[in-house]
């Protein structure tokens, strides 16, 4: 009976660690969110609190993970990442049949500028949107196929074994030892022309910008290297970069959304 307990038990926990290593960790979904509630207009707040019924982006943020256990949501799996060859681009490459994160998020936005959709439609389709805002700055969702973007290059944080996936999802955030209220409210001072510069531009473009990343992520850290506080020392400034950035242009998107 122990031992069947114990089983059960490691299958739950594998299962917890697989979830965890998809893309931004909860703490980093609802960073972006709590960041873009900062940059909404009153219109857009208003218009999205009628929607959320006074929910918060940040809370609405892991909303696109969370449906991933139930069957009848598994076509939206591969809307989280877009994948290609390093030296190709998205643009030129052939895309998934099954779609990927730009096609998800153009999805959402089509549907949240519909007027003749219906109220569920929308709320639906906001708490993707949130999500995929998100994905879209971990760079490493928008890796390389042949690796599953970083989950398969396997290596050690503090002596226990991950991935390079894992480490930028949540390993790092975690370890920074902050909420995500935290987060949100400790993000670099942006003088007008920053904020403008990152706000501006298309989820393509912003694609590219995290790619750019995502080339220098790959060449970052060995197959079973083991990283520690040295990684983190170079890369978490940049790790909470990513999650401002996703918070400014969100909030960019839904405010056109709601003009």
């Amino acid at each position: 009976m122990k031992t069947i307990q114990l089983l059960f038990l490691f299958l739950i926990l594998s299962s917890i660690n697989v979830k965890a290593s998809e893309d931004w960790g909860k703490t980093g979904h609802r960073a972006t969110g709590e960041i873009a509630e900062k940059h909404l207009t009153k219109k857009a707040k208003k218009e999205i609190d009628k929607l959320l019924n006074g929910y918060s982006l940040a809370f609405v943020s892991t909303y696109a993970d969370d449906i991933k256990s139930d069957d009848k949501y598994k076509k939206y799996y591969t809307w989280h990442y877009v994948n290609f060859p390093i030296g190709s681009n998205y643009e030129s490459h052939p895309k998934s049949e099954t779609g990927d994160l730009i096609e998800g998020i153009n999805t959402c936005i089509k549907f949240l500028k519909d007027e003749s959709c219906s109220k569920e439609d929308k709320v639906f389709h906001l708490k993707m949107l949130v999500h995929f805002i998100g994905d879209l700055h971990q760079p490493l969702h928008i890796g390389r196929a042949e690796d599953r973007g970083g989950n398969d290059i396997k290596l050690q944080w503090f002596y226990k074994d991950t991935n390079l996936h894992a480490v930028w999802d949540s390993k790092m955030i975690d370890g920074y030892g902050m909420s995500y209220t935290e987060l949100a409210n400790s993000t670099q001072k942006l003088s007008s022309q920053q904020l403008e510069s990152i706000q501006n531009g298309s989820p393509v473009d912003w694609m590219n910008d995290s790619r750019k990343l995502c080339e220098e992520v790959y060449t970052s850290a060995e197959s079973g290297e083991n990283l520690r506080y040295r990684y983190s020392y170079d890369y978490m400034d940049t790790v909470r970069l990513q999650l401002q950035k996703g918070g400014i242009r969100l909030a960019s998107l839904l405010n056109d959304i709601f003009s």
